[in-house]
Parts: structure tokens; C-alpha cells; sequence
């Protein structure tokens, strides 16, 4: 799939009901792509089922709950069997857990890699075999810049982003020449429900998830290794890499972590 188009192949989007997930399933349906949408709820994967289909292309709902295998391999079979194949897998679900280390659970840890790390490799190592075999693919891999610089108070949810960021490095490495390829995407703050009770400083401002969407299917199409979005977040992530002490300064006068405007 590399620098060709996108035309009639296929594409699975988890966390596909809203946020990043909706709005990728949108861009990649206008690039031509048929969608197989997958989410908990599944009267908004209606909605955005039929706003692909209003762009001409095929969908299919697969309400899913991807800490669950079984359900997340069920996903991949339908799909397969709806078309034939599976072009790009986009491992977007997520779930924003925050806890200071001082009180942190396992069962917070647990539930973090349960939803954000483990939920995007059951369908990747599910769709991976089928994608080798045909010598042609693309994963996309939806971590965070928290999977660059761990901000405090986000121990639960940093530590999952930063586990996926690592295996798909490994993995876009040792999958060189197999046809297959490896986005690994890292978005700052975005508008999504993700984070809708989070007051974020002006440094910082949530962006649109439509621009997420539009930098995921650049990178599909150009097969980037990473995406930085925005990009000027390279700064931050080339200042962490100079100057841990540094980065941290201007995380804590920054106020980064930003406020919660309710309870969780």
C-alpha cells in the first residue's frame, strides 16, 4: 500500500464510535476504502456506518470490546469474510486512565494495558498472519505523545502508550521487507470525549480529530514510520530526548498534566 492509493481496499478502525476513531473512518472512506467499524457502542457505529456509507463505500458494524480476544479475532474473521481482506488495520480504541504512582492500583495498570496496549495487539496478531501471507498491509498504531514524555498524574495511561509505541517499533523492523507496514501515531491533546473533562493549559490547546485523521491517512499513503501531530510536538519530543531535566521544568511550569473539571 505504499505511495499507491487506497482505493477499494479495506480497512478496520477500532474505537471507531467517536473522536479520532470516527473521523479516521470518514478520511480513509473519502480516500475510497470500504470500513469494518468496531467499537462498544454500537448505535454510534451506526452513525458513522452510514456517513461512510453516504461517501459511496461499504461498512461493517462489529460491536467489539477489545479487552476482550475472542471478540477482537471475531472482528478481523468478519471482515475477512465480508471482503476478502484486510489492507489496514487502525488499532485507535483507547481509554485515558489517570492515577498518581503514590496511589495507583494494579487493577488501574491492568485495566490501562487491558484497553490501550493489549486491545490494539489482539487485533494486530489477528490480522497479521493474513497480511504476511499476501505480502501486503499496513497497521497503524494510535499511541500518544504521553508515549513520548510520561506527564505526571497519567502513570496508568503513559505506561500503556509507551508499551505500544515500543512493540511497534519492534515490530516495523523486523517486519521490513515483508510487504507489511508500521505507523506508529502520536497525537497531543485532541477534542475528543477522551478527555472532555480536561482543562488543558494554553501551551498545550486540544486540537481537532479531524486533524489526527488527515495525518493518518498521509502517513498511510506515504508509509511513515511515526507521526508527531501536531508537529510541532517534535520540539517537545527532541527536547525530552536532549534534556530529560529540561523537559521535566517545562512540563512542571507549564502545568502540562492539565486539570480535571469533574471526577472521574
Amino acid at each position: 500500500m505504499r505511495r499507491k492509493t487506497l482505493f477499494d481496499k479495506v480497512a478496520v478502525v477500532t474505537g471507531a464510535s467517536s473522536g479520532i476513531g470516527h473521523t479516521t473512518a470518514l478520511a480513509l472512506a473519502r480516500e475510497g476504502m470500504h470500513m469494518a467499524l468496531a467499537a462498544r457502542r454500537e448505535d454510534a457505529l451506526e452513525e458513522t456506518a452510514q456517513a461512510v456509507r453516504a461517501l459511496g463505500r461499504e461498512a461493517l458494524v462489529v460491536r467489539t470490546d477489545v479487552t476482550y480476544q475472542e471478540q477482537v479475532e471475531h472482528l478481523v474473521s468478519e471482515t475477512l469474510a465480508c471482503w476478502g481482506s484486510v489492507d489496514l488495520y487502525v488499532a485507535n480504541a483507547g481509554q485515558y486512565i489517570r492515577r498518581r504512582v503514590v496511589e495507583v492500583a494494579i487493577a488501574d495498570l491492568e485495566r490501562a494495558m487491558a484497553v490501550n496496549f493489549y486491545g490494539a495487539l489482539y487485533g494486530v496478531l489477528a490480522a497479521l498472519p493474513h497480511m504476511l501471507a499476501r505480502r501486503s498491509g499496513h497497521i497503524v498504531l494510535v499511541s500518544s505523545v504521553d508515549g513520548k514524555k510520561g506527564l505526571p498524574i497519567d502513570a496508568p495511561y503513559v505506561s500503556a502508550k509507551f508499551a505500544l509505541a515500543g512493540f511497534g517499533e519492534v515490530m516495523r523492523q523486523e517486519l521490513r521487507g515483508t510487504g507489511v507496514h508500521v505507523t506508529t501515531v502520536f497525537p497531543g491533546r485532541i477534542d475528543t470525549p477522551l478527555i472532555e473533562d480536561l482543562k488543558v493549559p494554553w501551551v498545550s490547546p486540544k486540537y481537532s480529530a479531524e486533524l489526527v485523521a488527515r495525518a493518518i491517512v498521509k502517513g498511510v499513503k506515504r508509509g511513515k514510520p511515526e507521526v508527531i501531530v501536531p508537529a510541532f510536538y517534535r520540539l517537545f519530543v527532541i527536547l525530552t530526548a536532549l534534556s530529560p531535566h529540561l523537559s521535566d521544568w517545562f512540563v512542571r511550569v507549564s502545568h502540562l498534566e492539565g486539570w480535571e473539571t469533574t471526577n472521574r
